[in-house]
């Protein structure tokens, strides 16, 4: 029954899975092979009934690897019905079809006419062999032409330190093979171009088939970065068992990657949205070279010379701490001869105020209320001048009489609090605070066990701030390596890749360790102040009268914030390196923050001691700071709204701070302020055209908002990017320029710099400009993007190890560290002064 078998035969057809069904040959298809040589194009046609196979044989040395590439190009346009190209290997398949069809940003299609693939290459075991591998071309359209070539790639093994030149496109990618020679351990792959665009892909693979070598899959394995003009890249040996690996050059199909604009094809009339996009010529010449990266030797050179430059201070320290001891004991020795009764009188020798350090001081006075230590007799009988008498030094400052006078802790002898909640006592503060002159007497009045106590907390919050805050950074940090390390996605950080050394998990190692003078000096800076403290108690102790009554006020607890803040800049500027980058640039900038504020804040105690803030509102405040940081950052650029905000906080912030600095806190916020402002307005301005009662601390506040008020409007105009430095440099020019305000009144109310502080400043000083210089070079940027930001990108400078940021790291260490010390011994004149003797400015 051959009707019956036939129909059998139908069902048995239709019964088959979609795919089997598809796979079994069309009656009729005609199959082709052909044997074909290498360097020779083939101009060819193929249609649905025609299946071309172009059979090629080449020899493989088992120690010479030779690169095969493949170039075809479809001349007829067939988009819809594209040509399927086959690549079959001896362990390996390739596939590809043309018009090659690659999505960008939205799903945006891309076609390509001329493709071009580089074979992965088998390994073999024998000395020589002959390997066979066949190009199968088929297409469902109807008698489509094409153009096949297979030639071998010259130089596809890449040699060291030897500059290789080519070119690549989307759908021509390139990739090239680099061993390991004898006694290299790592070595560091760049890759240039003249040309910024198009935007391209660099990635280092295992020796795998298949090599992912297109815009759709180059991030599936391996390392890669995104390019503009440079990259580089740094690999182990350790990480590859075959000790060699593959560098792929992947073109994109777009620019967005690298920071370019989005192009627009205009489509054509009654064009389908979704029409792929002829890119034409779209291609990037490139020039790659491997070099051998730094040996373990200089990683041992490097850390030592790191660690010997900062134990130096160390040495340094000791060398100057047993001078200034000898010294100290030489003149005590001499104190006590000259104050031993003379042979030929009987009587004590005198000291001369120039032996001591005195220098010669001018009477002042306050009007009515006499000098600074109200409640002392002799305070006020000491002090015959008038108000009118010139704010200078003419007369002679001594501890003459000093034993017997009556300790200024009698003025204090109740709790800070109580002292500030009895309207008497707070009625005196109000004359003292707002007399014409004033001395550290009249703003040290307070008990010093309970001032001892109050900056005891900045130590203390700061040392639980820096806690709480490190703990997450180092979590955070430590998953971004790892995130880094496991995907391999190097644009994740902005390094300096030309000069970033990786050891262990850490891929910029250099960029961590510079950060050890931060610790280092810190902690040199807090044994100073412990130091400091221990002989200043045992002063105490032995009711020393100068420790008692003479010199600025001594309170460690802002030293201490200080010495801390100045560590955890290092710990969090090393976590910030570990991978910098958009979301964590805050670790690097908030304790800059606290050192800057700090500074401040102990440059205003050592005259006012009574008066300085506390530590909650400090720290609250440096924290509102951190928080715009974060929000310029974050919504700042480009935003107008945010910087008209910022600037009109900037300014008011600044009229109330200069207004609780010239009335020394004695004014009041509340709904009478307006009021009070027209009256004085009125009474100074029209009623009497009178000046500035406190004319030093005029001058101060309107240099002050004249500099903030400028750096208002320059934010507001220009807009700078990096909100972040432009904040700090707000800090810093304000710190600036209350130091110079300190270094001029203190030489114009007649006191004199010693030598150690006048060399800090000196040297201090150059250190800054040399830092500055090297901060300001600017090897990477987060604020674009990390194939823009590598163009910034140096080669090492010191040791071939450290770049200049890490010499930016090491200068301002020693700066920050020299600025420390200014601020620690600015008025070491001022200990044999009483401080009824001494302005407060």
């Amino acid at each position: 029954m051959p009707g019956s078998g036939a129909a059998a035969l139908a069902w048995a057809l239709l019964a088959l899975p979609p795919a089997l069904s598809l796979a079994l040959p069309r009656e009729g298809r005609q199959v082709k092979e052909k044997e074909a040589l290498f360097n020779t194009t083939y101009t060819d046609w193929v249609d649905a009934d025609l299946l071309n196979i172009y059979a090629f044989n080449h020899s493989v040395r088992r120690n010479r690897t030779e690169g095969v590439r493949v170039s075809v190009n479809v001349l007829s346009d067939h988009k819809d019905l594209p040509v399927l190209f086959v690549v079959r290997q001896k362990e390996a398949v390739v596939s590809f079809q043309v018009p090659l069809i690659l999505r960008g940003l939205y799903q945006r299609k891309y076609a390509y006419q001329e493709v071009s693939r580089t074979l992965c290459q088998p390994q073999t075991k024998a000395e020589v062999e002959t390997q066979h591998f066949y190009v199968d071309v088929s297409t469902l359209s109807q008698n489509t032409s094409y153009q096949l070539r297979v030639t071998r790639v010259e130089n596809f093994v890449l040699r060291t330190d030897e500059r290789f030149s080519f070119n690549a496109t989307a759908a021509q990618p390139q990739y090239f093979k680099y061993e390991f020679p004898e006694g290299v351990d790592s070595v560091i792959v760049k890759v240039t171009s003249a040309m910024a665009f198009p935007c391209s892909v660099i990635s280092i693979q295992d020796i795998l088939c298949p090599v992912y070598d297109l815009d759709n899959n180059v991030a599936f394995i391996g390392m890669y970065q995104t390019m503009t003009k440079k990259a580089a890249i740094t690999v182990q040996k350790k990480d590859f068992p075959s000790n060699s690996f593959y560098v792929v050059v992947v073109v994109k199909t777009e620019d967005e990657a690298c920071g370019g604009a989005l192009p627009y094809y205009p489509l054509a009339k009654n064009a389908s949205p979704d029409e792929p996009v002829d890119q034409h010529n779209r291609q990037k010449m490139l020039e790659v070279m491997v070099s051998p990266a730094i040996t373990s030797d200089a990683y041992v050179s490097s850390m030592l010379f790191c660690l010997g430059i900062f134990l130096s201070f160390y040495v340094l320290t000791l060398v100057i701490a047993c001078w200034e001891s000898c010294r100290h004991k030489k003149r005590k020795g001499l104190l006590a001869a000259m104050d031993s009764p003379s042979l030929d009188t009987g009587h004590a020798r005198s000291i001369p105020d120039a032996f001591l350090g005195h220098s010669p001081y001018d009477s002042y006075g306050y009007g009515s209320f006499g000098n600074g230590s109200s409640s002392s007799a002799e305070g006020v009988t000491d002090s015959v001048g008038s108000a009118d008498v010139p704010y200078g030094y003419a007369g002679e400052r001594s501890l003459e009489n000093v034993a017997g006078r009556p300790r200024l802790d009698s003025l204090s002898s109740v709790e800070e609090d109580d002292y500030d909640t009895l309207a008497d006592i707070d009625y005196d503060k109000n004359v003292i605070r707002t007399k014409k002159y004033l001395c550290v007497a009249d703003l040290a009045r307070k008990d010093k066990r309970v001032l001892r106590k109050k900056y005891q907390i900045y130590f203390w919050n700061i040392a639980t701030i820096a806690v709480f805050y490190a703990l997450p950074v180092i979590q955070l940090v430590i998953t971004y390596q790892t995130v880094v390390n496991v995907t391999g996605n190097q644009d994740i950080c902005y390094y300096n890749f030309l000069c970033a050394h990786p050891l262990g998990n850490l891929s910029a190692f250099n960029n961590i360790l510079s950060n050890l003078g931060y610790v280092l000096l810190g902690l040199l800076f807090l044994l100073i102040i412990l130091q400091r403290e221990i002989n200043y108690n045992r002063a105490l102790m032995r009711n020393d009268t100068r420790a008692l009554e003479c010199g600025i006020p001594k309170h460690f607890g802002l030293f201490y914030a200080m010495g801390t803040a100045l560590m955890m800049e290092g710990l969090l500027s090393a976590c910030y390196h570990v991978c910098p980058n958009y979301t964590n640039f805050q670790f690097d900038t908030s304790f800059m923050y606290m050192i800057a504020g700090l500074c401040m804040l102990k440059l205003y105690q050592k005259r006012h001691p009574d008066i300085n803030a506390s530590a909650y509102s400090a720290y609250a405040c440096l924290a509102l700071v951190i928080f715009f940081s974060v929000v310029g950052v974050v919504f700042g650029k480009g935003n107008t709204a945010f910087w008209i905000v910022f600037s009109v906080i900037h300014i008011v912030a600044t009229l109330l701070l200069s207004t609780q600095l010239y009335y020394m806190g004695r004014w009041k916020l509340d709904s009478g302020i307006l009021r009070r402002i027209l009256h004085v307005l009125y009474t100074d301005c029209v009623r009497q055209c009178s000046g500035p009662m406190y004319v030093d601390r005029m001058v101060l506040l309107v240099m002050g908002n004249i500099i903030n008020w400028s750096l208002a409007a320059y934010g507001l105009i220009v807009r700078p990017n990096d909100f972040a430095s432009y904040l700090l440099a707000i800090g810093i020019c304000n710190l600036l320029l209350y130091f110079a305000f300190y270094i001029i009144m203190k030489l114009r109310s007649g006191e004199r710099i010693q030598l150690i502080p006048l060399l800090c400043i000196i040297s201090t000083s150059v250190v800054w400009g040399f830092a500055l210089f090297f901060f300001f070079q600017g090897l990477s940027t987060w604020q674009k993007t990390p194939a823009e930001s590598r163009e910034h990108n140096r080669d090492c400078i010191l040791l071939d190890f450290f770049d200049d940021h890490d010499i930016w790291h090491f200068l301002s260490s020693i700066a920050m560290f020299g600025s420390f010390l200014v601020l620690l011994t600015l008025d070491d004149d001022l200990d044999c002064v009483q401080r009824d003797k001494i302005y407060v400015f």
